[in-house]
């Protein structure tokens, strides 16, 4: 258990207390003092070292399990002995493009919480050390762990969009960035890693909603009344932290919807370079076509041409030819499509 344990201590009244080393022993002692309650913090713990924390506590099954397997959504559940809430705490790799979510259990119940890491990205040393600095909020008992764990969560949702926002916008500048290249070999290739990016971005995007979104439902639950094992004068508390919450799902949804445009621009881009480079051809090949057509003429070897028998003949044909080709040359490039 001790590689599993990240923290235990008792709290009373607002502060961190020397308790016995064993849980169990310092769960007994915290419900004999009444104003007290311990706080436990596991990480990712296997079946057989979270039954004696499950016996001790008596946590129920089902939320055991969850806690256990993870790969679980955001959800908040209310048990006979126990509430149960799961969060998913995200991180933003800005090398790499790449969103990661973790997950995050937490069992509040009378005297106790008991919170269950799994993966990276969850800030819980941090929260326990501020909430250690705030003995005001520390004495609202649980209550004021759920409630920074949660504000703790979305305000890094936050922080995520914010640097998701200033990577989209760089994709956007390279999008619109003039093409400084004339080949077209080195064009395609840098669209092709524009719209990779693109792509990227929006499996990052929606890896992120599936953390953002659904916390919705459990945070509208704590704002709420009559609610189990929560702190009847902590609901102004979960209300600003829904309000941060709704911020975060705006943004990003905003940012889906700034994935869309930028992608609708790189095709329309790209099938405005095409045409581009279709005229281009087209041009060419126009002006490859008549001296083809004129050659042609002159090479039907039909016996009866006047003009075969004049001494000036070639030339004559040469002079022609570059003289039609020149005043398409003169056309197209008046009309830009060279």
């Amino acid at each position: 258990m001790r590689c599993v344990i990240v923290d235990c201590a008792i709290y009373r009244d607002g502060r961190r207390t020397e308790g016995p080393e064993d849980f169990s022993g310092a769960l007994e002692k915290a419900r004999s003092e009444g104003d007290a309650f311990l706080w436990i913090g596991l990480h990712e713990p296997s079946e057989e070292e979270f039954s004696r924390v499950t016996s001790e506590f008596g946590l129920h099954p089902l939320a055991v399990e969850d806690a256990l397997t993870a790969h679980q959504r955001p959800k908040l559940e209310l048990y006979d002995d126990s509430l149960f809430m799961v969060l998913k705490p995200a991180t933003y790799e800005p090398h790499s493009d790449t969103v990661t979510t973790g997950e995050l259990m937490v069992f509040v119940g009378d005297s106790f919480v008991v919170t269950v890491r799994h993966g990276v990205g969850a800030p819980l040393s941090a929260v326990r050390d501020r909430l250690e600095h705030q003995p005001d909020v520390m004495r609202h008992g649980p209550t004021a762990v759920l409630y920074a764990v949660c504000d703790a969560v979305v305000d890094h949702y936050i922080d995520v969009a914010d640097e998701l926002q200033t990577d989209l916008e760089e994709v956007e500048a390279a999008v619109f960035a003039p093409t400084s290249s004339s080949r077209a070999a080195e064009r395609s290739a840098a669209a092709q890693t524009t719209a990779e990016r693109i792509y990227n971005f929006k499996r990052q995007v929606q890896e992120f909603r599936r953390a953002t979104g659904p916390l919705a439902g459990p945070m509208q639950k704590l704002t709420g009344a009559g609610l189990p094992f929560v702190n009847a004068r902590s609901q102004p508390f979960f209300r600003d932290v829904n309000d941060h919450l709704t911020h975060a799902n705006e943004m990003v949804e905003g940012l889906d919807r700034l994935l869309s445009d930028i992608l609708s621009a790189h095709l329309a881009q790209m099938g405005v370079r095409q045409n581009d480079d279709m005229r281009k051809i087209s041009a060419w090949a126009a002006m490859a076509a008549v001296p083809t057509m004129v050659a042609g003429v002159y090479g039907m070897n039909f016996e009866h041409m006047p003009e075969l028998h004049w001494i000036w003949s070639y030339p004559a044909v040469i002079a022609l030819m570059l003289a039609i080709v020149l005043v398409l040359h003169r056309q197209f490039k008046r009309r830009g499509w060279l």
